[in-house]
């Protein structure tokens, strides 16, 4: 009877909803561990082998979902050195690890804070050392190894950031500028997880695109998911700032935005966050002119888009920012049209493209000057 009993009430359970089972993994806390060292012989003078090291490389087209297949269990042990004999006097050191783990990293240890970033190809960093191995220095016992319990903490490194309040339309742009398939429904927070999408030119040029979940108010302080999605931006190029033209109200609770104020929203929350990422070269786009209103709303507030410093007196106080997004561009679009769309890949292309030479010249300028220095150098005087 009390097997029936259970067979039905596991028969009705209900299965976990697709986007629940996330596929996508931005953080992983892992414990790792060197190995021992091999102990000596102290009859013969021999020498342990010391431990297996525990390393971090980075690796193109790996994931955290990867390396918690690979160590479900989320310990990395390195091999244990081997111990010193009649036939072997020198042990041999035990087996090194390697785990291979996305661009991006940033290694975070609990103690200390950040130890170090892995955003180049083939980067590694040391996670947990191996003991040494017995020798007469330490009466021939071998050392236990390094026990770390590090976190990873990917952060997507992609060209433009695409920055929103949730039903901004930020899905269906990215599906119409890329080769993405992102989910699209006409209720917010569609976007569950970050996602990188790469807009293509006819010229084989190639830009990434950070499709970011929408943001809410208060996101600065951690509310929704806030640092777990604006960490992302930090090192993007770009910010391709996208809002509704009629605003953004989160619900029946929270006060209505309208265009200009939504904008200043979204400026505060990256402000709060951090100051640096105002810093960076920004695109505005203005969604939704398809629709009926459109284009009297947009006339009220387009005169400031591009100076939101004479805007500031529309601002309300609790959205005061005290600094300001530089706006680069402003494109006034219907996602679902692909002929405003190739404005939007054009923009984005020449705003890209003219910071890169305003970079280059900059370098350029700044080595001229150093070798100047050098050539104005003058040794010492003999007198």
């Amino acid at each position: 009877m009390v097997f029936i009993q259970n067979y039905l009430l596991k028969s009705v359970k209900k299965p976990i909803r697709n986007y629940l089972r996330s596929r996508f993994l931005d953080t992983l806390r892992l414990t790792t561990k060197g190995g021992h060292g091999g102990n000596g012989l102290p009859k013969y003078g021999g020498v342990g082998g010391q431990g297996g090291a525990v390393y971090f490389v980075a690796k193109e087209g790996k994931s955290l979902r990867d390396v918690v297949t690979k160590y479900p269990n989320k310990r990395v042990v390195a091999g244990n050195g081997e111990e010193s004999s009649k036939a072997r006097i020198l042990g041999r050191r035990g087996t090194d690890r390697k785990v291979e783990v996305p661009v991006g990293i940033r290694v975070l240890d609990q103690e200390t804070g950040i130890v170090s970033e892995l955003d180049e190809e083939g980067k590694s960093y040391l996670a947990a050392g191996g003991g040494s191995g017995g020798c007469s220095g330490n009466s021939f016992l071998g050392k236990p190894g390094q026990l770390r319990t590090v976190t990873l903490d990917l952060k997507l490194i992609a060209d433009v950031g695409l920055v929103g309040f949730p039903n901004a339309g930020k899905s269906t742009l990215v599906k119409a500028i890329s080769n993405a398939s992102p989910k699209i429904a006409s209720y917010p927070f569609t976007t569950i997880r970050p996602q990188i999408a790469t807009i293509e030119y006819e010229d084989y040029r190639q830009i990434t695109i950070a499709d970011l979940p929408g943001l809410i108010e208060g996101a600065h302080a951690n509310f929704g998911m806030g640092h777990k999605f604006l960490k992302h931006v930090e090192r993007t190029r770009l910010l391709l700032i996208i809002v509704d033209v009629f605003g953004f109200q989160l619900s029946q609770q929270h006060r209505k935005r309208n265009c200009l104020e939504t904008i200043y929203a979204l400026n505060k929350e990256l402000e709060l966050y951090d100051k640096s990422l105002l810093d960076k070269p920004c695109a505005l786009i203005i969604n939704k002119m398809d629709k009926e209103g459109a284009v009297d709303e947009i006339c009220k507030y387009e005169q400031y888009f591009h100076s939101l410093e004479d805007g500031l007196k529309l601002c309300p106080e609790e959205l005061m920012p005290s600094k300001l997004l530089s706006i680069d561009g402003v494109i006034p679009i219907s996602a679902k049209s692909m002929k405003e769309i190739e404005k939007v890949k054009q923009e984005v292309r020449t705003i890209l493209d003219l910071k890169a030479e305003e970079m280059a010249q900059e370098e350029s300028a700044d080595n001229s000057e150093q070798l100047q220095q050098k050539l104005n150098e003058r040794g010492p005087k003999v007198v």
